[in-house]
Protein backbone atom coordinates (compact mmCIF):
# COMPACT_ATOMS: atom_id res chain seq x y z
CA UNK A 1 0.00 0.00 0.00
CA UNK A 2 1.36 2.87 -1.07
CA UNK A 3 0.71 4.87 2.60
CA UNK A 4 3.88 3.36 3.65
CA UNK A 5 5.97 4.51 0.86
CA UNK A 6 8.39 7.52 2.23
CA UNK A 7 7.10 6.66 6.12
CA UNK A 8 8.65 5.17 8.52
CA UNK A 9 8.29 1.35 8.93
CA UNK A 10 6.33 0.23 11.36
CA UNK A 11 8.61 -1.09 14.35
CA UNK A 12 8.47 -4.92 15.17
CA UNK A 13 9.99 -6.98 17.98
CA UNK A 14 9.75 -10.93 17.20
CA UNK A 15 10.87 -14.24 17.41
CA UNK A 16 13.03 -14.85 14.23
CA UNK A 17 14.31 -18.60 13.37
CA UNK A 18 18.70 -18.18 12.45
CA UNK A 19 21.36 -20.37 12.50
CA UNK A 20 19.58 -22.62 13.96
CA UNK A 21 17.79 -21.36 17.03
CA UNK A 22 15.69 -18.45 18.17
CA UNK A 23 16.38 -15.55 18.78
CA UNK A 24 14.36 -11.82 19.44
CA UNK A 25 14.74 -10.02 16.51
CA UNK A 26 13.58 -5.77 16.15
CA UNK A 27 13.93 -3.81 13.01
CA UNK A 28 15.76 -1.20 15.20
CA UNK A 29 18.64 -3.44 15.87
CA UNK A 30 18.96 -3.54 11.83
CA UNK A 31 19.31 0.89 12.00
CA UNK A 32 22.18 1.55 9.42
CA UNK A 33 21.86 -1.57 7.06
CA UNK A 34 19.07 -1.77 4.10
CA UNK A 35 16.42 -4.44 5.19
CA UNK A 36 14.57 -6.32 3.09
CA UNK A 37 11.51 -7.64 4.23
CA UNK A 38 10.27 -10.56 2.38
CA UNK A 39 6.40 -11.82 3.49
CA UNK A 40 5.18 -14.50 2.19
CA UNK A 41 1.91 -16.75 3.33
CA UNK A 42 3.01 -20.06 4.48
CA UNK A 43 5.82 -22.67 5.55
CA UNK A 44 6.01 -26.25 3.69
CA UNK A 45 3.93 -24.64 0.39
CA UNK A 46 5.17 -24.45 -3.08
CA UNK A 47 5.75 -20.85 -4.36
CA UNK A 48 7.48 -19.84 -1.34
CA UNK A 49 10.55 -21.95 -1.47
CA UNK A 50 11.62 -21.00 -4.62
CA UNK A 51 11.42 -17.47 -3.53
CA UNK A 52 13.25 -17.72 0.02
CA UNK A 53 16.09 -20.53 -2.26
CA UNK A 54 16.67 -17.65 -4.49
CA UNK A 55 17.04 -14.85 -1.81
CA UNK A 56 19.28 -17.59 -0.10
CA UNK A 57 21.14 -17.71 -3.46
CA UNK A 58 21.89 -13.94 -3.49
CA UNK A 59 22.42 -13.07 0.22
CA UNK A 60 25.85 -12.79 0.10
CA UNK A 61 25.79 -10.38 -2.25
CA UNK A 62 22.73 -8.48 -0.59
CA UNK A 63 25.12 -8.64 2.15
CA UNK A 64 27.94 -7.27 0.21
CA UNK A 65 25.07 -3.80 -0.22
CA UNK A 66 24.34 -3.24 3.80
CA UNK A 67 21.76 -5.16 3.20
CA UNK A 68 19.46 -7.36 5.73
CA UNK A 69 16.72 -10.06 4.38
CA UNK A 70 14.10 -11.04 6.56
CA UNK A 71 11.78 -13.49 5.43
CA UNK A 72 8.26 -13.04 7.45
CA UNK A 73 5.23 -15.78 7.30
CA UNK A 74 2.94 -16.10 10.35
CA UNK A 75 4.10 -19.60 10.96
CA UNK A 76 6.16 -20.27 14.27
CA UNK A 77 9.92 -20.23 15.03
CA UNK A 78 8.88 -24.05 15.56
CA UNK A 79 7.91 -24.79 11.90
CA UNK A 80 10.76 -23.11 10.35
CA UNK A 81 13.32 -24.86 11.68
CA UNK A 82 11.00 -28.04 10.82
CA UNK A 83 10.99 -26.91 7.07
CA UNK A 84 14.62 -26.12 7.29
CA UNK A 85 15.02 -29.66 8.66
CA UNK A 86 12.99 -31.02 5.66
CA UNK A 87 13.74 -28.98 2.78
CA UNK A 88 17.15 -29.48 0.61
CA UNK A 89 16.18 -25.51 -0.71
CA UNK A 90 15.40 -23.93 3.11
CA UNK A 91 18.18 -25.55 4.49
CA UNK A 92 20.13 -23.16 2.16
CA UNK A 93 19.03 -19.84 4.21
CA UNK A 94 21.31 -18.19 6.70
CA UNK A 95 18.92 -14.96 6.92
CA UNK A 96 16.90 -14.67 9.77
CA UNK A 97 13.00 -16.24 9.19
CA UNK A 98 10.49 -14.04 11.73
CA UNK A 99 7.71 -15.75 12.94
CA UNK A 100 4.35 -13.94 13.17
CA UNK A 101 1.66 -16.10 15.00
CA UNK A 102 -0.03 -13.63 16.34
CA UNK A 103 -0.42 -12.01 12.87
CA UNK A 104 0.92 -8.41 14.61
CA UNK A 105 4.04 -8.04 11.90
CA UNK A 106 1.74 -8.81 8.88
CA UNK A 107 -1.22 -6.59 10.33
CA UNK A 108 1.32 -3.88 11.02
CA UNK A 109 2.59 -3.92 7.44
CA UNK A 110 -0.91 -4.69 5.61
CA UNK A 111 -0.32 -8.23 4.53
CA UNK A 112 -2.46 -10.09 6.67
CA UNK A 113 -5.19 -11.93 4.53
CA UNK A 114 -7.49 -11.95 8.10
CA UNK A 115 -10.06 -14.92 7.17
CA UNK A 116 -7.03 -17.15 5.95
CA UNK A 117 -4.61 -15.92 9.22
CA UNK A 118 -1.78 -15.66 6.40
CA UNK A 119 0.43 -13.20 4.73
CA UNK A 120 0.20 -12.27 1.05
CA UNK A 121 3.31 -12.21 -0.67
CA UNK A 122 4.89 -8.39 -0.46
CA UNK A 123 8.55 -6.93 -0.57
CA UNK A 124 9.38 -4.21 1.31
CA UNK A 125 12.63 -2.35 1.04
CA UNK A 126 13.55 -0.11 4.02
CA UNK A 127 16.54 1.98 3.95
CA UNK A 128 19.23 2.68 6.95
CA UNK A 129 16.99 5.47 8.56
CA UNK A 130 14.46 2.87 8.63
CA UNK A 131 12.11 4.70 6.15
CA UNK A 132 10.13 2.19 3.67
CA UNK A 133 11.69 3.25 0.22
CA UNK A 134 9.57 0.47 -1.59
CA UNK A 135 6.90 -1.67 -0.86
CA UNK A 136 5.20 -4.18 -3.88
CA UNK A 137 2.71 -6.69 -2.96
CA UNK A 138 0.80 -9.35 -5.02
CA UNK A 139 -1.29 -12.00 -5.86
CA UNK A 140 -0.18 -15.11 -3.35
CA UNK A 141 0.18 -17.63 -6.77
CA UNK A 142 2.63 -15.16 -8.46
CA UNK A 143 6.50 -15.65 -7.06
CA UNK A 144 8.86 -12.81 -6.97
CA UNK A 145 12.01 -11.68 -9.08
CA UNK A 146 14.81 -11.39 -6.93
CA UNK A 147 16.93 -9.93 -9.47
CA UNK A 148 13.98 -6.84 -9.57
CA UNK A 149 14.12 -6.86 -5.79
CA UNK A 150 18.17 -6.20 -6.37
CA UNK A 151 17.31 -4.00 -9.14
CA UNK A 152 15.02 -2.08 -7.04
CA UNK A 153 17.45 -1.96 -4.13
CA UNK A 154 20.43 -0.54 -5.98
CA UNK A 155 18.05 2.29 -7.23
CA UNK A 156 16.92 3.15 -4.15
CA UNK A 157 20.61 2.83 -3.36
CA UNK A 158 21.77 5.30 -5.98
CA UNK A 159 18.96 8.00 -5.80
CA UNK A 160 19.94 8.13 -1.89
CA UNK A 161 23.43 8.92 -2.83
CA UNK A 162 22.64 11.18 -5.50
CA UNK A 163 19.71 13.99 -4.55
CA UNK A 164 17.66 15.06 -7.14
CA UNK A 165 18.25 11.93 -9.71
CA UNK A 166 16.17 9.60 -10.80
CA UNK A 167 16.28 6.22 -11.86
CA UNK A 168 14.12 5.56 -15.60
CA UNK A 169 12.47 2.09 -16.06
CA UNK A 170 14.34 -0.90 -16.06
CA UNK A 171 17.88 1.16 -14.66
CA UNK A 172 20.90 -0.51 -13.90
CA UNK A 173 24.01 0.47 -12.28
CA UNK A 174 26.06 2.24 -15.18
CA UNK A 175 23.11 3.11 -17.09
CA UNK A 176 21.85 6.88 -17.69
CA UNK A 177 19.49 8.53 -14.88
CA UNK A 178 18.15 11.45 -15.34
CA UNK A 179 17.61 14.54 -13.46
CA UNK A 180 14.29 16.07 -12.86
CA UNK A 181 13.88 19.12 -14.45
CA UNK A 182 11.50 21.32 -17.13
CA UNK A 183 14.08 21.15 -19.94
CA UNK A 184 13.33 17.02 -20.06
CA UNK A 185 9.34 17.91 -20.43
CA UNK A 186 7.86 16.16 -23.66
CA UNK A 187 11.75 15.37 -24.25
CA UNK A 188 11.59 11.76 -23.11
Amino acid sequence: MSHFVGKPAPEFTAEAFVNDRTVKLGLKSLRGKWVILAFYPADFTFVCPTELGELADNYDQFRKMNTEIVSVSTDTAFVHKAWKDNSPTIKKIKYPMLADPTRTVCTAYGTLIAEDGLSQRCTVIIDPKGVVRSYDIHDNSIGRSVHEIMRRLKAAQFVEKNPGMVCPASWQPGEKTLKPGMDLVGKI
